[in-house]
């Protein structure tokens, strides 16, 4: 390896597969490992809106109930594979094995294109080998799609913010559009990287055709959610911002819970839409819930905690901001980080982590010192960075929010790396 970076020329065909054999290998020896377990452990509720799916046609956890009550996409995907091939978890690894390969192909794309081939390289290993998410990515979690759609989105944007055309500007827009259907935390990204393509005179029209592809990509699942379940959204699962959002949930997180232990709102009614899935799978009794009221309902009290507690929310601020940074892994109730050897996971994400830290920060440094990459290539990772600090800060921070986008890190750390070898080049002649 060490040979590879210093003398050899890393052409790209030689990069990729270097960079997939590193994104498969090891993820195929943990899904062999965790065979077992992984459609039985930790499995989120896109999995049964997906067998939902394939089996009746429904999105929804009830056949003949839709539901709005996650975001899509991840859903869609595994519907996609157990409607033709059926649920199996060699289906399901290998899918997402696939997919952490494309995404660390797109991060070696992004530092050749941007930065250096070398630093390409690195940043792609770096990346596609970060413990947490080789563990991560073959069990059932959403963000095995947050991190293609987001390498994808920040490719993109680098190079509409090179030379902006009406179809990457559209193409931008997409991205963006499947982005939020992953995953509403990123509502507000197609702002601020509106905000970002003005700053870089990428011009107003193509500004407006990032925000409309995006919005036509949206409005269909936003439009069917007001015709089937009765209001416009995302998603209607409002009782995840308040759970995260509450006078107990500091408390609660404080003390290694996480924010499923918060205590339930007062008044709230006790029959949720997974609730109602469960009495569905025990009786066959299907109950139809009012998504929207219970949405609206626990909108209203995240917003009345904002106004009337300032200080706590402040609170939460900092300590979701805490928790997204730890190097160390944090713990939840639900995905596949919640157990399996914690303490070996809990070594290897810190050993990881904390290099990493250092290196995307002695990357930007040097990038901005010697002007080792381009100001628009920095200026994005920062955006990117500020913007899934703040968030947290607004929901809640955990260690599986955070990776989907360490790739930034990982190319700001590759940036470094390279520095440091040509530097040591240098000095050697």
């Amino acid at each position: 390896m060490r040979r590879i970076l210093t003398s050899h020329p890393i052409t790209w065909r030689g990069g990729a597969a270097l960079v997939v054999a590193a994104a498969v290998l090891p993820r195929l020896a943990v899904l062999a490992y965790e065979r077992g377990r992984i459609l039985t452990a930790f499995v989120e509720k896109s999995d049964t809106f997906a067998q939902t799916l394939a089996a009746s046609g429904t999105y929804g956890f009830i056949p003949g109930v839709p539901s709005a009550y996650t975001q899509p996409l991840y859903g869609w995907f595994l519907a996609a594979l157990y409607w033709p091939l059926d649920r199996h978890w060699l289906v399901v690894g290998l899918a997402q094995t696939a997919v952490a390969a494309a995404t660390a192909l797109v991060v070696l794309y992004a530092g050749r294109r941007f930065l250096s081939a070398r630093a390409g390289l690195v940043a792609a290993l770096i990346s596609t080998l970060h413990p947490y998410l080789v563990w991560h990515d073959v069990h059932v979690n959403r963000e095995i799609l947050d991190q293609l759609a987001g390498a994808g989105v920040f490719v993109l944007t680098l190079a509409i913010a090179e030379k902006a055309t009406p179809w990457l500007g559209a193409a931008l827009g997409v991205a963006l559009g499947v982005s939020l259907l992953g995953n509403s935390r990123l509502t507000a990204l197609p702002l601020f990287l509106a905000a970002y393509l003005l700053w870089n005179r990428a011009g107003v029209r193509t500004v407006v055709i990032v925000l409309a592809a995006c919005v036509v990509t949206v409005a269909p699942w936003v439009i069917r959610n007001k015709v089937q379940v009765g209001c416009y959204a995302l998603t209607t699962d409002g009782r995840a911002l308040w759970k995260a959002n509450n006078v107990n949930t500091y408390a609660t997180l404080a003390r290694g819970g996480w924010i499923d232990d918060v205590p339930p709102l007062p008044g709230a009614p006790r029959l949720t839409p997974e609730f109602a899935s469960d009495i569905y799978k025990q009786t066959g009794k299907k109950i139809r819930l009012d998504e929207c009221a219970q949405m609206r309902l626990y909108q209203h009290a995240t917003f009345s905690f904002w106004r009337h507690y300032p200080g706590e929310k402040a609170k939460l601020m900092g300590q979701a901001t805490r928790m997204l940074w730890d190097p160390r892994p944090t713990k939840t109730e639900t995905g596949p980080s919640s157990g399996g050897h914690s303490g070996l996971r809990t070594w290897a994400e810190t050993s990881y982590a904390l290099p990493l830290f250092a290196l995307a920060l002695l990357g930007l440094a040097l990038g901005f010192r010697r002007a080792a990459a381009p100001r628009r290539f920095l200026a994005l990772a920062i955006v990117f960075v500020v913007y899934e600090t703040l968030a947290a800060m607004l929901f809640a921070g955990a260690t599986r929010y955070r990776v989907p986008w360490d790739f930034v890190l990982a190319l700001l750390a590759g940036l470094a790396v390279d520095q440091l070898l040509a530097r040591r080049a240098s000095a050697s002649r």
